[in-house]
């Protein structure tokens, strides 16, 4: 979805409400917004070029939910397959089909990022600051409601402890939030940091003799 022509720096769209983050959280607040709400004005601003947030990000083996989905999906469309405990795959499918299906697609602004929001109580509007495309152009929207969708932790770079002499590790260190496709882990000996819903749901997938 993109700007109208008559846009301008000067002048910027107003929507009532913008909803940033195109994941399954921002799907179903722009489901119950035009269904609720349905004569108000929203837009979706997704900083990347997919729907699906956490789901689209993380390629790790093995990624599933946590959460079992008969209570993690939506209610205005249930969960309808066998298991409870979902793969990875199964989510981003579900999330992309139910957009699709409210034609809530239509309403996403895809290579939008939010770098600034700030309120006026005078105007009583929000002015976002956003930086559009892969040449990062700057645009600015209002809305009178900013719905922020877009998850608690770093797209950019997932956290990263750091511990004395790891220049000094001569294997390579990877963070799931960024597994390369090209990983080759069959029969290598693999030390796993941390021991939740992530470690538990990658282990499984290495080859016993490979377990650390």
């Amino acid at each position: 979805m993109e700007l109208p022509d008559n846009w301008s720096p000067m002048h910027p769209e107003h929507v009532d409400v913008l909803i940033v983050g195109a994941g399954l959280s921002g799907v179903a607040a722009a489901y119950y917004l035009q269904t609720r709400c349905p004569t108000k004005r929203y837009a979706i601003l997704e900083a990347r070029d997919t729907i699906g947030g956490t789901w689209d990000l993380f390629r790790y083996p093995g990624v599933r939910s946590d959460s079992e989905m008969y209570t993690l999906g939506y209610s205005f469309r249930p969960w309808r397959e066998k298991k409870a405990i979902a793969d990875g795959p199964s989510i981003l499918r579900y999330i992309r089909e139910t957009a699709r299906i409210f034609g809530i697609d239509r309403r996403i602004r895809f290579q939008h990022r939010v770098r600034r929001a700030s309120w006026s109580s005078d105007e009583g509007r929000w002015t976002v600051e956003v930086e559009r495309g892969p040449e990062a152009a700057p645009l600015r929207l209002t809305c009178a409601f900013l719905f922020m969708c877009s998850g608690y932790y770093d797209y950019a770079g997932g956290y990263t402890p750091r511990w004395p002499g790891v220049e000094r590790f001569g294997g390579r260190i990877v963070h799931p939030q960024q597994w390369p496709e090209d990983l080759e882990y069959s029969g290598r000996r693999v030390v796993v940091i941390g021991s939740g819903a992530t470690a538990i749901t990658l282990v499984p997938r290495w080859p016993k003799e490979g377990r650390r």
